[in-house]
């Protein structure tokens, strides 16, 4: 953390300007700030900033399946380590944004993992502030400590803990439906933009098909195991599934219809992944359908109305492998 970051900081209780408590050996380096205590101007409010991250949400919460697959699985979505633009390709479809809108702009990411998107937006000369809930943001400083324009905060999007309107660019991809009320997520982003800003979410789309997904069959007994037990269960039994589902691909007009009611996902023949890869993707994302203590799919004609309420211009809702919204905040 820096003094850059501090002035964009705010109390998430008191809504105060936040002041800097070094612990004894809490500066490292001129203008930056490892260990110590964010502190509320009435002095009422305390938050830790460990590794240099503020930390403003309980150590253990209801997101810590999310903490424990991105610090397991750190760099698996990272372009940098696929050697594929998966993230990037994803990424600026959804936003409609291009490399030179955002360099050298704020740009908030809501739930940011092990830092896939931050990745991509940092790549682009963007000043990155990746936010997660849980324990992702250590993978996320881990994987992304090289780049000068990246700030990590830990805390939470009913309380975010920032000055209104301080950012140009916020996005949330593959998150705001894994939460406790997805509207009240969302009404918590838009006082974030700043005028003429930009904001892109993405949500699993409510409709039949999403709703058949054989995970939602098994998530009532899946989302209350150990996730560690759960981990160890998927550990063993997805490298067969997957073969299961390479099989029934391969199965002329109705392959991919039956792919679908094999409990596994899996990308043979949508992302260029080597056998190895294509595992790894299997078990992280199959963790990451069954695990979540929330899994709440959207309508398009919802999330144009949360954005509708908000105020939001050049409002679009599409499908671009989620249901995508995005629109600009009026001047």
């Amino acid at each position: 953390m820096n003094v850059e970051l501090l002035s964009r900081l705010r109390c998430p209780v008191s809504r105060q300007v936040l002041d800097w408590e070094p612990n004894a050996s809490g500066m490292v380096a001129e203008g930056s700030m490892d260990s110590g205590w964010l502190v509320s101007a009435d002095g009422l409010q305390r938050y830790p900033v460990h590794r240099g991250i503020p930390r403003f949400v309980p150590a253990s919460n209801y997101a810590d399946n999310f903490g424990m697959q991105w610090n397991k699985f750190r760099q698996t979505q990272l372009d940098s380590h696929s050697g594929h633009s998966i993230s990037a390709d994803r990424f600026w479809k959804a936003t409609g944004w291009r490399p030179e809108d955002i360099k050298g702009k704020w740009v908030l990411d809501i739930g940011c993992g092990s830092g896939r998107f931050a990745e991509v937006a940092l790549s682009a000369g963007a000043i990155v502030v990746a936010l997660d809930y849980s324990s992702a943001v250590d993978a996320c400083l881990e994987n992304l400590r090289s780049y000068k324009n990246l700030h990590v905060v830990q805390g939470d999007v009913y309380a975010l803990p920032f000055l209104p309107e301080s950012f140009d660019f916020v996005y949330s991809l593959g998150v705001l439906q894994h939460t406790p009320d997805v509207g009240k997520a969302f009404r918590a982003l838009p006082p974030m933009v700043a005028p003429g800003g930009l904001l892109c979410v993405d949500y699993y789309w409510r409709r039949i098909r999403t709703l058949l997904n054989p995970k939602y069959v098994l998530r009532p007994v899946t989302k209350r195991m150990s996730q560690r037990r759960l981990f160890s269960l998927l550990e063993a039994h997805v490298p067969r599934l997957l073969r299961v589902s390479q099989v029934l691909g391969k199965v002329p007009v109705v392959g991919r219809g039956l792919q679908r009611f094999v409990p596994v996902v899996d990308y043979t023949g949508i992302y260029p992944l080597d056998g190895l890869q294509l595992k790894e993707w299997a078990l992280l994302d199959t963790f990451d359908m069954l695990a979540p203590a929330y899994d709440k799919p959207q309508t398009p004609r919802r999330v144009r109305a949360w954005f509708d309420a908000a105020g939001f211009r050049d409002v679009e809702v599409f499908h671009e492998g989620h249901l995508v919204a995005r629109g600009r905040k009026p001047v």
